[in-house]
């Protein structure tokens, strides 16, 4: 079971998307794990066969647990793990997953008496209830049936997700969105949130930057394409700071246990707001190397999925550094808060014209706030200063991204 957030325990398996047997490559997706915020697509990270399944759909799953055996296809490789895959009932209130990126962490050995790589059902206090997995009795419970109508096909008969007549939840609603417990999800947030006020001595800057030459070459190169591969402002936004984080380093990584760790590549988060309330922060992968067609293309990829469903483990996980904007919400400036493990968060407010000092004349142009949050365990205002700064100079050469 990956981590998927910086609070995150455990999750619910909701759905294989392979079978024992199949051949797999790495990066396909072979199970969906329901978290508090989202159903999100579980990658596998090697080629290979399918060779076991260690946990049935419907289970909830301690982080680091195994899922599933990859091997050659011999089945020699097969390990008999220990597991307590029993279903069993929810309790009334149950810890979803967070989905924001967590530092590697190891439980100590006094504490954790079984094996990390156990999966772990949740065990009732009493017996004589009708054994089910979390997401079923869950599932149950909103559509209004009765598990004891209900045949269980799991672990010693019990109930698991495939067993409701009803769709299984999370799936997209009528309105085109992911369904969530919004109560779950503000829970989450301010657990995260709240640890990283807490934990991260933050420090802000904010310069304004002429956008000018930015809106320029903008309008040049939209005029030759057609309109469904025409470029935003958020493209160039984005672009700019991949780049920067490129050359400030020190702003492009994880703060765990050890302290700071570069990353070696950079994956930039944007904060999607949700439909109905909430937010993720999903990463496009190695954003500094994509040209801006592509990037553009990710950019309404990753908003379109986050908003109806279909997000990665590896996009929710994988980021280094987040952006927030809230230009279209008519914010001028806009001071984020950093996500843990990250140190920088960089917040986009709206572009809009102004007066400006150009040369020794007033001149109204198009210009935007830029903000930076960063962490003080890791690095100074100087280099912060030095890293807007970077991103204005970047956007003056919009041809060169």
């Amino acid at each position: 079971m990956p981590s998927m957030g910086a609070d995150m325990d455990s999750g619910t398996l909701v759905e294989w998307k392979v079978k024992p047997g199949d051949r797999v490559k790495k990066g396909q997706v072979i199970a969906a794990v329901e978290t508090s915020k989202a159903v999100l697509d579980v990658e596998v990270f090697q080629d290979g066969v399918v060779e076991k399944f260690y946990v049935e759909e419907g289970t909830e799953v301690d982080v680091g647990a195994p899922l599933a055996l990859i091997g050659d296809g011999s089945g020699a490789q097969a390990p008999e793990i220990a597991t307590e895959t029993e279903t069993s009932p929810e309790p009334e209130t149950t810890t979803e997953p967070e989905t924001i990126p967590e530092p590697e962490t190891t439980p100590e050995p006094e504490s954790t008496p079984e094996p990390v790589a156990t999966p772990v059902a949740r065990t009732p206090e009493h017996s004589d209830r009708i054994p089910a997995s979390p997401a079923a009795r869950r599932a149950a419970r909103e559509a209004g049936l009765t598990l004891a109508d209900l045949q269980g096909s799991g672990p010693d008969g019990a109930i698991v997700l495939r067993d409701l007549p009803d769709p299984q939840p999370s799936r997209p609603d009528s309105r085109g969105g992911a369904a969530f417990d919004r109560g779950q999800m503000r829970a989450t947030i301010a657990a995260a949130m709240s640890r990283a006020k807490r934990e991260i001595p933050h420090y802000y800057l904010a310069t304004t930057v002429d956008l000018h030459a930015a809106e320029q070459w903008l309008t040049h190169y939209n005029e030759q394409q057609p309109p469904n591969s025409r470029l935003l402002m958020s493209a160039l936004f984005m672009k700019a700071t991949a780049l920067a984080l490129a050359r400030y380093s020190d702003l492009n990584g994880h703060y765990g246990k050890d302290g700071f760790k570069p990353a070696p590549q950079i994956n930039l988060g944007m904060a999607v707001h949700l439909r109905g309330g909430g937010l993720v922060a999903p990463a496009i992968l190695e954003t500094d190397k994509l040209p801006l067609p592509a990037l553009m293309h990710q950019l309404r990829d990753l908003v379109g999925r986050a908003r109806s469903g279909g997000l990665r483990a590896s996009e929710m996980a994988g980021g280094t550094a987040t952006v927030t904007a809230l230009g279209d919400r008519g914010v001028d400036t806009v001071y984020g808060v950093i996500y843990p493990p990250q140190v920088a968060m960089i917040g986009i407010g709206r572009a809009r014209r102004r007066p400006l000092a150009v040369n020794d004349g007033i001149a109204v142009r198009l210009a935007v706030d830029l903000s930076l949050a960063a962490d003080h365990r890791v690095c100074d205002g100087h280099l912060g200063a030095l890293f807007l700064n970077e991103i204005e100079r970047l956007l003056q050469q919009p041809e060169a991204l």
